[in-house]
């Protein structure tokens, strides 16, 4: 199965944030760990090695597996959000938000050429049901937190803000449908990808050029990149698997 475009972008992002990390000595994941500053540090220099790692074809299996352990961990650490606060979705948002980016990884070293293609068929097929949950999990964030994702989008776009944040709420909806099911899948994948990428254009890059100093407008927009650069690699498996 050959590399798909996306992991350029997922490498770039996951580059972004690590130096973001170190620029603000700072990660969201983290809380109040103890010895926190160094586990910023290091989690900081994995993303950045593991980014670069993954633009290059012999190194992009490596790259993918510190990728994906990185991320599974900072999904470990929302855990006891969710244990301590079960009746409020934010802690399972950010679970599904970085268990989506783990789903990217393992489908990008799914993808080496180094593994037979029955074998890879077996591998991609976690990340991807799993990626399809974690859609599952965006519809259900907008949907509760449907008023703070309403004032996210840009006040100039017509119809108005309420409109476009029920219908990205409902086209997430869809999408996890089409992808646990199959039906219209890899449409479903490439759609999510391209509304992703419109989430990052219109709402991230204007607010970076408004608040360029502020740290969590860079963490949001660099995890954005990376979940809509999942989606792409998830779309890429799709078309292949169809192609195959």
């Amino acid at each position: 199965m050959k590399y798909s475009p996306g992991r350029y972008v997922y490498g770039l992002a996951a580059i972004g944030s690590g130096i973001c990390a170190l620029v603000w000595h700072d990660f969201a994941a983290f809380g109040d760990l103890p010895h926190r500053r160094i586990l910023i540090y290091i989690a900081a220099t994995i993303e950045i090695l593991g980014g670069v790692a993954v633009q290059w074809p012999r190194t992009a299996r490596t790259g993918a597996v510190a990728l994906g352990t990185i991320y599974f961990l900072f999904a470990l650490l929302a855990v006891p959000l969710i244990l301590a606060h079960p009746l409020v979705y934010n802690g399972y948002g950010n679970f599904f938000e970085q268990l989506s980016l783990a789903s990217g990884a393992v489908i990008l070293y799914a993808s080496s050429r180094a593994i037979a293609s029955a074998r890879t068929a077996r591998l991609a097929q976690i990340p991807y049901y799993s990626f399809g949950i974690c859609v599952v999990s965006f519809a259900l964030e907008q949907l509760f937190y449907l008023s703070e994702t309403a004032s996210l989008v840009p006040k100039w776009i017509p119809p108005g803000q309420i409109f476009w944040a029920i219908a990205t709420t409902v086209a997430f909806a869809l999408a996890a449908i089409a992808l646990l099911t199959g039906v219209m899948a890899r449409l479903a994948a490439q759609l999510t990808t391209a509304m992703i990428i419109g989430f990052e254009l219109l709402t991230w890059l204007p607010t970076l050029f408004a608040h360029p100093h502020n740290f969590s407008n860079w963490s949001e927009s660099m995890e954005t990149l990376a979940i809509a650069a999942s989606a792409w690699m998830v779309a890429d498996y799709l078309n292949h698997s169809r192609s195959r």
